[in-house]
């Protein structure tokens, strides 16, 4: 039995927790992951998993040996690196996700050129507005964006950008530009729903400050039915420099309250507890880093 190739089967077992799924992401048999974490148990003399109707979990010797192996295979991933020098590509897979209007406009754009950097590696996208479950779902590097509520997670901030109140100038024309921000209540606001962002904005004007409630007729559970709402002319938003940079540039939006600052967006690099991001994951964020500076 290959001990990279067993410790990498248990690594995907306990964050897919199944073998199935396990299995998928090793594109192998089922049948051929059960016998290789049987094998791997045998030869340590420990029980690594409890099976159980509610499915798997790793024992107390599981859970510190996946903690190991999950280094172990790192550092050997940034050995080859090293051993091939500082310019040879990164090779393997990698996971990442993110929120879908912010893959679409920012994230996707800039695959091309990675790839082409590194021909040897394949990525995975997934997209969802909703925050990934990095362990379960076997995710390298999450982009997230506002505040992190789990202090758990090792991250690093990669930018930030200002909010905004946008709307189309049609609906200016219609509903009028907002002076202050408590001309904000007699406007159709457009704003996500099932999320922690809510519908009391606060705004900073020097050492003003104001916080406003305002209501819509429409609320969206995805930022991209928030974009088009607006674009539709349906009302006005609170609404990032990244999600409308094209629109203010070409006009089809346009900014109110320009004299008033709002608490600015964060886009954070977000990487699975304890875990020590992968030369893979560090390179990807980089280079999305890169990205936004020049967009």
């Amino acid at each position: 039995m290959d001990r990279f190739t067993a410790m990498e089967a248990f690594i995907r077992v306990i964050e897919t927790g199944s073998f199935s799924a396990a299995a998928r992401q090793l594109d192998v048999g089922q049948p051929a992951v059960s016998k290789t974490i049987a094998q791997l148990e045998e030869r340590l003399g420990v029980r690594l998993l409890s099976r159980s109707t509610r499915g798997l979990a790793p024992t107390e010797a599981g859970q510190n040996f996946y903690e190991r192996a999950k280094r172990a295979l790192e550092e050997a991933d940034e050995a080859e690196l090293a051993a091939r020098g500082a310019g040879a590509g990164l090779s393997g897979r990698l996971r990442v996700s993110m929120a879908v209007t912010f893959g679409r406009l920012y994230v996707i754009p800039a695959l091309p050129a990675f790839l082409a950097a590194h021909p040897a590696l394949d990525i995975d996208v997934i997209m969802d507005d909703a925050s990934s479950d990095l362990i379960g779902e076997g995710i390298d590097v999450a982009l997230r964006m506002g505040s992190l509520r789990d202090s758990t997670l090792t991250a690093r901030k990669l930018g930030q950008c200002r909010r905004l109140v946008l709307a189309t100038p049609a609906y200016f024309a219609r509903a009028g530009i907002p002076a202050t921000p408590a001309d904000l209540s007699a406007h159709q606001a457009i704003a996500l729903a099932q999320s922690n962002i809510t519908t009391a904005w606060t705004f900073r004007h020097g050492a003003t400050e104001t916080s406003v409630s305002v209501r819509g007729r429409v609320r969206l559970t995805a930022a991209e039915g928030v974009r088009a709402a607006v674009l539709a002319g349906l009302g006005l938003t609170i609404g990032s420099e990244w999600m409308f940079a094209r629109e203010l540039a070409n006009g089809r939006v346009q900014e109110a309250l320009a004299d008033w600052s709002l608490p600015p967006l964060e886009l954070w690099a977000v990487y699975p507890a304890g875990r020590q991001a992968s030369a893979k994951a560090r390179a990807f964020t980089a280079h999305i880093e890169a990205a936004l500076r020049t967009s």
